[in-house]
C-alpha cells in the first residue's frame, strides 16, 4: 500500500467496521486510537513492510489506550536492580504502608505538638539508629542528595576529588557536571588508578570547602591502583578544618551475604571511619523506594535542611511511607528475608534450579522447547559491578528479536535477555507463583513467532 492511500481519520470514523471496533469509546479517545493506528501503519510501510492499514492496527491501538502506560512486567533478565524495570521491588510491608498513605496523613504535622513537622522526621530516627549518624535528610534520589550537599556546603568555593572517582552515572550524567552545577570549582587530583593522601593535601587552597569521595559503585578498578582510606581523608579534613563528603551511591545498610557477591562498604562503616556526610540511594542495595538519603553531622544536615534547594528536591508522602516500612524491616532483623532485592540476590542455587525446572516443565506443556542452562545474574542498578550471581535460566532458540518483541506485547510483558544467540529466561527474579503465567505468555509469544 502506498503511503498516500492511508485513510484519513474523518473517513475512518464513517466506516461501519470502525464504529463497531470503537463502540463505547468517547470521540476524543476514538480519534486518538485511530491516529495511533494510522501512524503505526505509516511507520511499518516506511520500514518496507508490505502490510497496509487494517482492523488489527485499530485493535492494537485500542488495546494500548486501554491499559496504563506504567504497569507490571515479569523480570526474567537475571538483573535484580534493573533500572529500566523500576529497580528494587518493594517489600510487602512497604506496599501496605504506601496504600495507607494515599489519603490524608500526617506528612508535615507533628501529632505531639500540633504544629508543622518535618517530612524527614518520619525516617530520621530509624536512619540514625541503622547508620550511627547524628541526623539524616531525605530527597528524591541520590543525584539530588549530592547536588544539595555540594550546593549547600560548597557553592562558590572549591572541592578536591580524585580523578579516579569522576564517574558517569545512568543517563549520561557525570559527577563533574553535577559539581559544576552546584557552583563548585572542581579540583582534580591524582591519576585514574592511583591517588595519594598527599595529592589531596597539596591541592587544598584557601577557598577549599570540601574533600569529596565518590564510591565506584558502578565500575571497579583492579590491578595497579591505590587510594587513601576514608579514615585517612577524615584525618586530613579535620587537620585542615574541612568537610569530608562521600557519595556512597549504592547504599548498603548491611553486608549482603550471597555467593558471588564481593564486600561493599556500608553507610555505618563510612560514617564510623570519619566521613562527616554520606549520600546514598534508597532504591539500590537498601531495597526501598527511589530516594536520596544524606546522613551524618547534625549541624550539616540542619544547614542543608534550611537550604532553598531542599524544598525543590523533597519526596512525596508515598516515598516516605515505603522508606519507613523498609527501614523497619532492617530494624526488626527481617531485611534478608523480606526486602526483595536482598532476598533475590541471595536466593540459593538449589532453589533456582528447582524453579528453572518448573518453568521448563510448564513451557513444555505449552509446546515450547527449551533447556535449563547455567547463567550468572547481576545485582544491577549501578551496584556491585564485579558480582556474578550463579543462577539458572531456560534457553530458547529461534528468531530472538521477534520473540523478544512478542514477549513485550503480552498482557503481562515478559522481559528476558539474550546470551549465546539464545533467549535466556533467567528465573532469579521470577516468583514461584508467576511460573505458570510466564510459561503461558512465552507459549503465546512462541506460537506467534515460531522458534
Amino acid at each position: 500500500m502506498p503511503l498516500s492511500e492511508l485513510p484519513s481519520i474523518d473517513g475512518l470514523l464513517r466506516e461501519a467496521w470502525v464504529e463497531a471496533a470503537l463502540a463505547g469509546l468517547s470521540r476524543p479517545v476514538a480519534v486518538a486510537a485511530l491516529r495511533a493506528a494510522v501512524e503505526s501503519a505509516r511507520s511499518r510501510l516506511k520500514a518496507g513492510g508490505a502490510e497496509g492499514f487494517g482492523p488489527d492496527d485499530v485493535k492494537r491501538a485500542v488495546d494500548r489506550l486501554a491499559r496504563p502506560s506504567l504497569g507490571r512486567v515479569l523480570n526474567l533478565t537475571g538483573v535484580v536492580l534493573h533500572t529500566n524495570l523500576g529497580r528494587a521491588p518493594l517489600a510487602q510491608r512497604a506496599r501496605d504502608r504506601v496504600a495507607q498513605a494515599t489519603g490524608y496523613c500526617n506528612l508535615e504535622l507533628d501529632l505531639d505538638e500540633g504544629g508543622r513537622g518535618s517530612r524527614s522526621s518520619h525516617v530520621r530516627s530509624l536512619l540514625c539508629a541503622l547508620t550511627g549518624a547524628e541526623s539524616a535528610l531525605v530527597v528524591n534520589n541520590c543525584a539530588a542528595a549530592v547536588l544539595l550537599a555540594l550546593t549547600g556546603l560548597g557553592q562558590g568555593k572549591s572541592a578536591v576529588i580524585s580523578r579516579g572517582e569522576l564517574v558517569e552515572i545512568g543517563g549520561g550524567f557525570r559527577v563533574p557536571d553535577v559539581m559544576r552545577q552546584a557552583g563548585l570549582r572542581l579540583v582534580e587530583v591524582g591519576t585514574t588508578n592511583r591517588t595519594r593522601l598527599d595529592d589531596y593535601a597539596q591541592a587544598i587552597a584557601p577557598d577549599t570547602a570540601l574533600l569529596v569521595r565518590v564510591h565506584r559503585s558502578n565500575f571497579a578498578l583492579v590491578g595497579f591502583q591505590d587510594e587513601p582510606s576514608t579514615a585517612e581523608l577524615a584525618g586530613l579534613a579535620k587537620e585542615r578544618g574541612l568537610t569530608l563528603f562521600e557519595d556512597l551511591g549504592s547504599g548498603a545498610l548491611e553486608p549482603l551475604h550471597a555467593p558471588g557477591v564481593p564486600g561493599e562498604p556500608t553507610v555505618g562503616q563510612v560514617l564510623a571511619a570519619g566521613s562527616h556526610l554520606v549520600a546514598f540511594s534508597g532504591d539500590k542495595l537498601l531495597g526501598g523506594p527511589q530516594a536520596g538519603i544524606l546522613a551524618g553531622s547534625r549541624a550539616l544536615i540542619e544547614q542543608l535542611e534550611r537550604h532553598p534547594l531542599n524544598r525543590a528536591l523533597r519526596p512525596d508522602k508515598l516515598t516516605f511511607a515505603a522508606l519507613e516500612a523498609t527501614l523497619e524491616l532492617y530494624r526488626d532483623g527481617l531485611a534478608d528475608a523480606e526486602v526483595p532485592a536482598r532476598a533475590l540476590a541471595a536466593t540459593p542455587l538449589p532453589v533456582l534450579e528447582a524453579r528453572a525446572q518448573a518453568l521448563a516443565a510448564a513451557l513444555a506443556a505449552e509446546g515450547v522447547a527449551c533447556r535449563v542452562v547455567e547463567v550468572d545474574g547481576k545485582v544491577g542498578g549501578g551496584a556491585m559491578p564485579l558480582a556474578a550471581l550463579p543462577g539458572r535460566a531456560c534457553a530458547i532458540s529461534g528468531d530472538i528479536r521477534a520473540l523478544q518483541e512478542a514477549l513485550r506485547q503480552q498482557p503481562t510483558p515478559v522481559i528476558a535477555r539474550v546470551g549465546d544467540e539464545q533467549l535466556l529466561l533467567d528465573v532469579r527474579c521470577l516468583l514461584d507463583d508467576d511460573v505458570g503465567i510466564a510459561a503461558a505468555h512465552v507459549g503465546a509469544a512462541v506460537r506467534k513467532v515460531p522458534c
